[in-house]
């Protein structure tokens, strides 16, 4: 697939490390230019960019909160006005959290949907009308298997995803006259840095529970990401596709 994403244009997400980050690399490397956003860390996602331009990549960092729809709507504007307009949005951001259900707050639960379910919606509301400016294009949220199996103290981040998978579900539908392609990706226990409020992974997903032994890597994330976008996945929408190893099996 390398070199078949030139002349496009991908935006993606909590673009500064783990899963982020090697979906950036991996659009990149393939001739994408990638717009690498992050929220607040922007050393991590200039890091990213000197990355990609070390290998004669395109790229441009951006910093945005994407539960702030005047931020989104600006970055939107601005990409367009620089590289013509986005082909590709990847909504992997996302804050991991574990807090018992019955003494999480409700302001911590709308904290959690604000970022990966709002602003999954904030940012395809954003880039829609440039993709069907363009001719199509291709939307992917990051889910992961915690709304599929059920886990403890991530209530509010399994119903976001839940939430994420059904809205990519929905425009696969309504956004398919305009040949715009919506996808979710579940990872299951991937090999990341993961921060103090993430806490422990859960020990049915490091214990025996992968059938493949082992967790997965962020390139193999990354890889499944690269071919939603492409003309290889020309076909595929308003699927999730999960990536764990055999941890959940649809």
């Amino acid at each position: 697939m390398t070199g078949s994403l030139e002349g496009k244009v991908a935006l993606v997400t909590g673009a500064g490390r783990n899963i982020g980050r090697a979906i950036a690399l991996r659009l990149a490397g393939d001739g994408a230019t990638v717009v690498v956003n992050g929220r607040t860390d922007r050393m991590a996602v200039e890091a990213v960019v000197d990355e990609i331009t070390a290998k004669s990549g395109k790229a441009l960092s951006y910093i945005a909160d994407v539960a702030n729809p005047h931020a989104v709507a600006q970055m939107a504007e601005e990409v367009a006005a620089t590289f013509g307009g986005i082909d590709i949005a990847v909504a992997n951001a996302g804050l991991r959290r574990q807090t018992p259900f019955l003494t999480m707050t409700l302001q911590e639960w709308r904290e959690i949907m604000a970022v990966a379910l709002d602003g999954a919606f904030i940012l395809a509301q954003a880039v829609v009308p440039q993709m069907i400016r363009r001719g199509g294009g291709a939307l992917v949220g990051l889910s992961g298997i915690s709304t599929h199996i059920g886990t403890p103290h991530r209530a509010h981040v399994s119903a976001s995803k839940a939430g994420l998978e059904g809205l990519m579900r929905a425009l696969a539908v309504e956004l398919a006259p305009h040949n715009i392609r919506c996808n979710c990706v579940a990872p299951g226990p991937i090999d990341t840095l993961r921060g103090a409020s993430a806490g422990a992974m859960p020990a049915t997903l490091v214990e025996g529970g992968v059938p493949l032994g082992r967790k997965g890597s962020v390139e193999e994330v990354a890889a499944i990401v690269r071919m939603l976008v492409g003309r290889e996945a020309g076909y595929v929408t308003g699927q999730t596709i999960h990536v764990n190893g055999g941890a959940f099996l649809t």
